[in-house]
């Protein structure tokens, strides 16, 4: 047995083997061993975890982070930091929202500049794919993304272009030669510009109910665009992931996919795990985001597809903005910017509708941790394991308490889920066996630098 740096040993170790009494030891910030709990050998600390729940950290792999040229809507201080609150310790940076955006070698580089050194836990980078950028593609991957976005219809920014049926497929033919993944806003323009009509003109009360938002973005947008992206693999032979599904109608067409054999993958976020369309208040903009929350049937439906496999992973969608930006004081849905901002939330936000439903933690780590990590390639991260980076999370699943936007970590202090009480509470959050996070209540204390290391394809950091 090598001498661990550090043992956190508890009565509740999520494993690949399943939730079991252990002792997880820890050397050089690598998991060497995953032991019977008597087994703790002589660490030079020793936590015990006692009945609260040791979780691997969670990967979020779709995080608007913003910074540089947006910093006020969000930075990677404020983004790691709440992150770590919320036990995520690794996330992946989206491309746009940023100026410049990661489009180019120039754009991903300026993006670690403004990473580096501030970065509570680790970041990787996706790369964008555009309307005009199929040349810069090849040197992205290899300068180490880990992977593509694509929006189908209009970004919502104007510097980060969405790409029409014909470069979509040149895209996915260039990154089926690469194996690199795309990633993919899947709604299409044509049933948007034909809904949105029913939005009216500025002052019209009806903008500030969100089923004018919701009825404004159908689901045969998104429908549409699922088939659209399943034809394109068939035809490319690309790998393909689905952002943040919201619309239960487009599940046929991915399980549809699925039996072919296709390799095409979904993802599902808290808000529309958590949050139904016909609850939302009216006025109430901080529960606007793209494509919008629906109904509590649709609701159900996506998490009997989590539950079934179809989707396989929730993450955040974390797409803050300043308060002014959600026009809080008119409440119009129309103008307001579409984000939600739930880094630090979405582990409890989950587990709070998970456990109701009869889920376990198991499946919520496989979720949020175990098929994020999968997905982009960070083979170390996801499990607690030997070999694997000693991201862990000391989770009390059992803590209730209220959400206060102004106690959270990112940068705004706005939130659908203001005054939502929640179950299960994070009380330490460990990145390669140091504590980064810890409430008064943890059985640790945190060391408050910025430890995250910025992550390349293959998870070797950057030098």
């Amino acid at each position: 047995m090598v001498t661990a740096d550090l043992v956190v040993r508890g009565t509740r170790v999520v494993t690949p083997q399943g939730t079991r009494p252990a002792a997880v030891h820890v050397r050089d910030g690598i998991v060497t061993e995953v032991t019977d709990p008597a087994a703790a050998g002589e660490p030079g600390d020793l936590v015990e975890a006692g009945e609260l729940v040791v979780l691997p950290g969670l990967v979020d792999t779709h995080v608007h982070v913003n910074e540089p040229g947006r910093t006020e809507w969000e930075g990677f201080a404020s983004a790691t930091r709440a992150a770590a609150a919320g036990g995520v310790t690794t996330l992946v940076d989206m491309p746009l929202n940023s100026v410049p955006p990661t489009t180019s070698v120039a754009g991903l580089e300026a993006k670690r500049v403004a990473a580096e050194g501030r970065c509570h836990v680790d970041v990787g980078f996706w790369g964008g794919a555009v309307d005009d950028n199929l040349g810069e593609l090849r040197t992205l991957h290899h300068a180490g993304v880990l992977g593509f976005k694509s929006f189908l219809a209009p970004s919502g920014v104007d510097e980060f272009g969405f790409v029409d049926p014909s470069t979509l497929a040149a895209v996915l033919a260039e990154l089926a030669t690469l194996d690199a993944l795309a990633v993919v806003h899947a709604e299409t323009p044509g049933p948007i510009a034909a809904a949105q009509a029913v939005l009216g003109e500025p002052g019209d009360p009806a903008r500030r109910r969100h089923a004018t938002w919701e009825a404004s973005r159908p689901e045969a947008a998104e429908r549409e665009a699922v088939e659209l992206l399943v034809a394109a693999c068939r035809a490319s032979g690309a790998r393909a992931h689905v952002l943040h599904l919201s619309a239960a109608s487009a599940l046929a067409p991915l399980r549809a996919a699925r039996a072919e054999g296709l390799a095409v993958s979904a993802e599902t976020c808290p808000h529309y795990l958590t949050l139904a369309g016909e609850e939302v208040p009216d006025g109430a903009t901080a529960a606007k985001c793209a494509p919008p929350i629906r109904s509590a049937a649709n609701r159900q439906a996506l998490w009997d597809a989590l539950a079934e496999g179809v989707i396989d992973l929730v993450v955040s969608d974390h797409s803050p903005s300043p308060a002014a930006l959600k026009h809080l004081d008119t409440g119009d849905f129309a103008a307001a910017w579409g984000g939600i901002a739930s880094l630090q939330l979405g582990l409890s936000l989950v587990w709070t509708a998970a456990r109701a439903r009869g889920h376990g933690l198991d499946d919520v780590v496989r979720w949020m941790a175990l098929r994020p990590a999968a997905l982009v390639g960070l083979q170390a991260k996801g499990a607690i394991a030997p070999g694997h980076d000693a991201d862990l999370v000391l989770f009390d699943p059992l803590a209730r308490w209220t959400v206060d936007p102004s106690a959270l970590e990112h940068r705004h202090p706005v939130s659908p889920y203001a005054g939502r009480e929640l179950t299960g509470r994070v009380l330490a959050t460990y990145l390669r066996g140091r504590c980064i996070f810890a409430l008064p209540s943890a059985p640790v204390a945190a060391d408050g630098r910025p430890m995250g290391r910025l992550l390349r394809r293959g998870l070797a950091p950057t030098a």
